[in-house]
């Protein structure tokens, strides 16, 4: 058994929804749903949500001047995305990592301080234009794991529905390194990201930093390997069942697995 400590976010530590395992992904095909492999693959870890509230908000977008929109909305009581302020960073010409931030929009029914707006939008995103249109959705909690075990920072995984952006994976060592949870997608210009609090803005997992050593076969061991798989198609031919909506599959793999648990 592995502890990992789970920290709240730091700036929004009451908006925290704890991590999550989860198997399934209801956009996948049906047939795909039923393939326990595919199943441990989507559960790898753990899903990540944003800090945020559940009547919560925002959109960024990657305009094509190459400027970004971070708007922030909250439900009205009709439950629809109420825009609360707008802000629009600029990059710096030539690089260089600088940044500009204007507010462009300020809703004063929601009495925010530009303080309190320029806060908010530092607990929710970072790292904008690294690499061009870049940018990292922070997570409601941060990892400290023991020692030699490292975080993988990755997006959904299995989650297929568009539009589907491209995404950065890292691989921190947060035994040691005090790691602000983050996911980093690369925008294309005119691209737009969207989070809530109900829906994951990433997914860790968890690895030893072990040496890994490949070593070819022996002719024993590929006997034994084409031995090994004609066993187990023969037990999957003869354990067949039939879905509601008339798909046949077999349990055969899922109950091998929770024997060689």
């Amino acid at each position: 058994m592995l502890d990992v400590t789970v920290l709240p976010n730091q700036r929004r530590p009451r908006s925290a929804r704890p991590p999550a395992s989860e198997p399934r992904r209801p956009w996948l095909p049906q047939h795909a749903r039923l393939c326990p492999a595919l199943d441990a693959g989507s559960a790898l870890g753990y899903l990540v949500f944003p800090p945020l509230e559940p009547n919560e908000s925002y959109q960024v977008r990657y305009l094509p001047d190459h400027t970004y929109r971070f708007s922030f909305y909250i439900n009205d009581a009709s439950g629809s995305p109420d825009l609360v302020f707008a802000v629009v960073t600029t990059t710096s010409a030539g690089g260089g990592g600088l940044m500009a931030d204007e507010l462009v929009y300020h809703d004063p029914a929601y009495k925010l301080s530009e303080e309190t707006i320029r806060g908010l939008k530092r607990a929710l995103i970072v790292n904008q234009d690294t690499p061009p249109g870049g940018i990292g959705l922070c997570g409601a909690v941060d990892f400290r794991t023991p020692e030699g075990w490292d975080t993988v920072y990755t997006a959904v995984l299995n989650q297929l529905q568009p539009p589907h952006l491209p995404a950065l994976t890292a691989r921190v060592q947060t035994d040691w390194y005090a790691h602000g949870t983050e996911f980093r997608y690369v925008l294309p210009p005119g691209g737009i990201l969207s989070a809530s609090a109900s829906a994951p803005v990433g997914q860790v997992f968890f690895m030893p930093r072990e040496e890994v050593r490949l070593q070819t076969g022996t002719e024993a061991d590929a006997a034994a390997f084409r031995e090994a798989q004609r066993e187990y198609w023969e037990g999957k031919a003869a354990d067949q069942l039939t879905a509601p909506y008339g798909l046949t599959y077999s349990p055969h793999y899922r109950k091998q697995s929770r024997e060689h648990r």
